[in-house]
């Protein structure tokens, strides 16, 4: 593995935009508004306690991909479920390991945390490709459905 797993900083954020803007655009055919998703990644890198670290795994200074995770209380179960978000791995990348490195990485702090009680993440229903890769590593579907009201 010639790479890394760091957190991200807020000099990444041109690049976690950039991987966010063809995020959007390769799995849900959404070009998103620059200004916005600008303040959002740089609101997120500035308060990684509260709205959610990015993990990036770095070959030297390049950024080979990224995953965020944002935090879910539950009080039924007592523990927060962490979400994993922004997954995005440069094409060139793909099928070698990252996505698996910054996956297992973030489930080793997880376990670390005795108030995590899980890791959550959606996937768009027709990504079959991404559904395989999260099934392999132990993800499985739930029996909920995502329902969404935006803008509220």
């Amino acid at each position: 593995m010639p790479w890394t797993i760091r957190q991200g900083r807020p000099a990444d954020a041109p690049t976690i935009v950039e991987f966010n803007r063809r995020l959007a655009i390769e799995s849900e055919g959404k070009t998103l508004e620059a200004a916005t998703l600008e303040a959002g990644v740089t609101a997120a890198l500035a308060d990684p306690t509260r709205k959610g670290p990015y993990y990036l795994a770095v070959d030297d200074e390049k950024i080979l991909g990224q995953l965020q995770i944002t935090f879910e209380w539950s009080d039924w179960r007592n523990g927060w479920f962490w979400w994993i978000q922004c997954v995005y791995v440069v094409a060139e990348a793909r099928r070698t390991g990252v996505f698996r490195s910054l996956y297992e990485h973030v489930a080793a702090l997880a376990r670390r945390d005795s108030e995590v009680i899980g890791l959550r993440l959606y996937v768009e229903r027709d990504n079959h490709a991404a559904q395989k890769t999260y099934q392999r590593l132990g993800m499985e579907q739930t029996a909920y459905l995502l329902l969404e009201q935006s803008p509220v």
